[in-house]
């Protein structure tokens, strides 16, 4: 059976999609879309992808929002300080046994974002 084989890209609307791309760059090191051949797309690293429908009345995640990203991040501890010093407040630290840890930020216009750093394999 032919099936997907992983995440193309993610697209929602903003208000300043310039200004958003541009604080995924600087503050969690996601390259804009490119727009011509001399620029280089975002390449995540292979791992897992969790697509996660969730019920309507979630809590999960604030209930204005149609989405929360989740990006797999490297080294949790230090991307949590570079933000934190960036003036980014940071929120919902928790780690799970066998599944990593994880932390919330909003980017600026209010979308929730999960920073996941899954745990080492043995």
């Amino acid at each position: 059976m032919a099936k997907a084989v992983g995440m193309g890209g993610v697209f929602f609307r903003a208000k300043d999609p310039a200004a958003l791309a541009t604080w995924y760059d600087t503050h969690l090191g996601i390259n804009p879309a490119p727009t011509n051949m001399e620029m280089k797309p975002w390449t995540g690293t292979e791992g897992v992808t969790v697509f996660a429908p969730f019920k309507a009345d979630t809590d999960y995640f604030p209930a204005d929002k149609g989405f929360m990203l989740n990006f797999r991040v490297d080294d949790l501890t230090a991307l949590t300080a570079q933000l934190r010093a960036a003036g980014i407040e940071v929120s919902h630290e928790m780690e799970e046994a066998g599944i990593g840890k994880f932390a919330r930020i909003h980017d600026p216009e209010g979308n929730p974002v999960e920073l996941w750093e899954p745990p080492v394999a043995d």
